[in-house]
């Protein structure tokens, strides 16, 4: 029984001071996400002195804000995970299907950027960010009660070949995402060599045809994991099962933000090549850049969820063929290390870090 469980009214509880906590308790993905970008703020004030002298307490500041906006994807898994029961209310589910959205914060923060710039809304991103919100908190705490969601007995029989062909998908995806990950780390070596590499996997994934095939591909896996996230994130689930939920959730959110913000905004309105100097927001750079620092949580925490999604699919696909439970979660744990420091790399090669 979870500790969100444990919370519900009980009799010989105050009722309405239970229920009332439990539905503060549930916006606190709701929060962390309308946080998200004023911790970004918070760091870009943080790293610009105006008397140009960059002290300690700011360069310590500064730190702690970008772990926090870091941290609020994190925060919306713990929540999921706390949030996590049999037979949920109508209520529960709503908070806790909203805790997996908070996860995709920084991907939605790109997009909503980019989004408003592009439909020339005049509009604060903040402020429309704050309001989506502030909406989707209304929802949940407001919503009515409908019929209670489906067993795992009657769902996951539905979902069994969608899982498969989600699978068959991601591991041709990979030879993508292997080679486009490592062009990344090249970048520690110059951005010379990371273009010299890019102009020779261009020849292959820009072709006329296997680049519409790839974005199929994303596009597919992007409505499929969809299905399969809403479907799952109705049952009760283990810490394991809520990461691979959550890190799909975020992916989703990524790769849909990727595409606009690749062939949309880049080459199709403002014809910009997406090579290193686009990635790293020359000349200005991530870092110190009022509008670009989002993208530094997003682009590490992209690295680190897709490879950690990946080891998640591995870890089924181990314990399905009889490897042992305890040495599947070991190579899960591995695959989260190498994630975390593969996009440590790749995020201090596009802040400017050379080898």
């Amino acid at each position: 029984m979870s500790a969100f469980d444990q919370g519900r009214v009980r009799p010989g509880d105050d009722g309405l001071a239970n229920a009332a906590a439990e539905k503060l308790r549930s916006m606190t993905p709701v929060a962390g996400a309308m946080a998200y970008p004023f911790l970004l703020d918070a760091f870009h004030l943080a790293v610009s002195p105006t008397d140009g002298r960059m002290s300690f307490g700011r360069l310590a500041l500064a730190a702690l804000c970008l772990l926090a906006a870091t941290v609020v994807p994190l925060l919306g898994l713990a929540c999921a995970y706390w949030m996590t029961m049999a037979a949920p209310s109508s209520f529960e589910l709503r908070a806790r299907r909203l805790a997996y959205i908070s996860v995709g914060a920084p991907p939605l923060f790109v997009l909503t950027g980019v989004g408003l710039g592009l439909l020339h809304i005049p509009v604060s991103d903040e402020l429309v960010w704050v309001a989506a919100w502030l909406a989707a908190g209304l929802y949940v705490l407001l919503g009515g009660e409908p019929e209670r969601p489906a067993t795992s007995a009657a769902i996951a029989p539905s979902i069994a070949k969608w899982r498969v062909t989600h699978g068959i998908a991601a591991a041709i995806i990979l030879f993508y995402v292997a080679f486009h990950l490592t062009n990344h780390l090249l970048g520690l070596f110059g951005p010379e060599v990371h273009g010299a590499v890019m102009k020779i996997g261009r020849t292959v994934y820009r072709s006329s045809v296997i680049e519409p095939i790839l974005v199929g591909l994303m596009l597919f896996q992007i409505a499929v994991g969809v299905r399969l996230a809403w479907r799952w994130s109705a049952l009760p689930a283990d810490a394991y099962r809520v990461f691979q939920i959550g890190s799909g959730v975020y992916l989703a959110a990524f790769i849909v933000t990727h595409l606009n913000s690749a062939f949309v905004s880049a080459r199709a309105v403002h014809h910009i090549d997406t090579n290193w100097d686009w990635a790293s927001g020359a000349p200005t750079g991530l870092i110190h850049d009022a509008w670009s620092i989002r993208l530094v949580p997003h682009y590490a925490l992209g690295v680190f969820f897709v490879l950690g999604h990946l080891a998640s699919g591995l870890r089924g696909v181990l314990i399905a063929h009889g490897v042992a439970t305890t040495i599947a979660n070991r190579i899960w744990a591995t695959g989260l290390a190498m994630g975390a420091l593969i996009a440590i790399a790749i995020m201090s090669g596009l802040c400017g870090v050379r080898i």
